[in-house]
């Protein structure tokens, strides 16, 4: 059999969504790693093998099958070899919209894209050329048409990480339904345990994708529907059913709540670590004793604490843990600063360390305007604590503490005592401005 290599995948799925390709895949088909590694290519998969192509860098792996040999992620044994077909290639694949293929020698203006758009008729020139080409032995254009996300095989239940694959594609493609027999495979994978198999780095992987969609609460609602949010993030999953005080929260529902806020993160463009903030900073809600609903009194503290437990169960990065145990601790007084004198105001920055760390004080600010935004009717109001305080921060910033420190030295003061000039000099800074 000659060397064969196809475009595979995501490329082709988003190729034909005329949106930007972004995962340029390719799968060789009929070679061996030495001929591979013969005419250039430079081998970098450990599991399976995987090559750089000599020019362009991009991914090129030889066809395979995966074999399940134990629970979870880790557990299979993978078969490469010249005689591995396309369609076998095709099956070990989730969902059929990903198990797409196109000769290399018809997917040339996929060489243009870079996660850039293609223009509208290289669009068109694919399309043409997948009609006349391409290989679809599951059917996986007919579901992009239909907008559907529907498992390849039965193998899909072999991998785990895939439920959580399928919820990412849920909330990249909101307009997606799950076909209802991918959902009851779903289902039974998570009663059969597998999902307890997972490794956390592969499951915050995952998750931080799924953040960073256009509708994130999209994935975490299918992972609830399934059974895997329970087992993966009970703290979040506890948080569906529990009341809050309607004057502030018209959706009263806590899940609900937090979904609006996560769609908020997405809808202001905020960076990663605010969307972790976001869906970590009401975890204590969910075990407020219900005797005590719809009131929270001490969440703040018992979201921080949660919050911990899950960033280092998940290995979730530490700017991302810091930042959701600031706000998750102070939002509160955030929202209602407009309350608090210019001491208060100074107190508040230094426990966010706000001083030290100016730059992550908009972050701070943003996460929680997505939780006062993310609110039923409150949409689309204007977050007035955002502007004070970065005024605030501003006027904090203006003291010049060596002048203040050299002033105190030749008072006699040291130590402590400087320190406490200063900040009360970054008070009374604070106070001219009338906050």
């Amino acid at each position: 059999m000659s060397m064969q290599i196809f475009s595979v995948g995501g490329a082709i799925r988003d190729a034909l969504l005329h949106q930007p390709v972004k995962d340029k895949d390719w799968v060789v088909v009929g070679s061996t790693p030495e001929q591979m590694t013969q005419q250039g290519y430079q081998t970098v998969g450990k599991d399976f093998p995987v090559f750089l192509h000599p020019q362009t860098r991009e991914e090129y792996a030889l066809a395979r099958t995966e074999r399940k040999t134990a629970p979870g992620y880790k557990g299979f044994v993978v078969h490469a070899s010249p005689e591995v077909t396309l369609e076998e290639d095709l099956a070990r694949r989730d969902l059929t919209i990903n198990a797409m293929a196109l000769p290399e020698v018809h997917s040339n203006c996929l060489a243009l894209a870079n996660n850039h758009a293609l223009n509208p008729e290289d669009y068109q020139a694919f399309e043409q050329a997948f009609a006349n080409h391409g290989i679809d032995p599951f059917h996986g254009l007919k579901d992009l048409q239909s907008k559907t996300l529907r498992h390849v095989t039965t193998a899909f239940r072999e991998d785990p990480v895939r439920i959580l694959r399928v919820a990412r594609f849920a909330a990249r493609f909101p307009d997606f339904s799950i076909a209802p027999e991918t959902q009851a495979l779903m289902q039974e994978m998570v009663h059969a345990g597998e999902v307890a198999h997972l490794v956390p780095e592969r499951v915050w992987q995952e998750l931080a994708k799924g953040l960073m969609t256009a509708k994130p609460s999209r994935m975490f609602e299918v992972l609830k529907d399934c059974g895997a949010l329970k087992v993966l993030l009970p703290e979040v999953n506890s948080l569906w059913g529990v009341p809050q005080r309607a004057e502030y929260h018209p959706e009263i529902d806590t899940g609900v709540h937090l979904m609006m806020v996560l769609d908020m993160s997405a809808q202001l463009s905020a960076p990663l670590p605010v969307r972790v903030a976001c869906l970590l900073h009401d975890l204590g809600k969910g075990n407020t004793p219900p005797a005590e609903w719809p009131r929270h009194i001490g969440h703040e503290q018992r979201s921080a604490k949660l919050l911990k437990q899950v960033c280092e169960r998940l290995r979730i990065p530490v700017e991302c843990k810091e930042l959701a145990d600031v706000v998750a601790r102070e939002h509160g007084n955030i929202h209602r600063s407009q309350d608090l004198s210019a001491a208060a105001l100074m107190r508040l920055l230094e426990r966010c360390d706000a001083i030290r760390k100016p730059e992550r004080w908009p972050d701070i600010l943003l996460a929680c305007e997505c939780d006062a935004r993310g609110r039923l009717n409150f949409e689309n109001t204007t977050y007035a604590p955002a502007q004070r305080l970065r005024d605030v921060l501003k006027a904090a910033l203006s003291v010049t503490t060596s002048d203040i420190a050299a002033q105190a030295q030749k008072d006699g003061l040291s130590g402590p005592a400087v320190g406490e000039k200063i900040h009360e000099a970054r008070v009374m800074a604070i106070d001219r401005l009338k906050v």
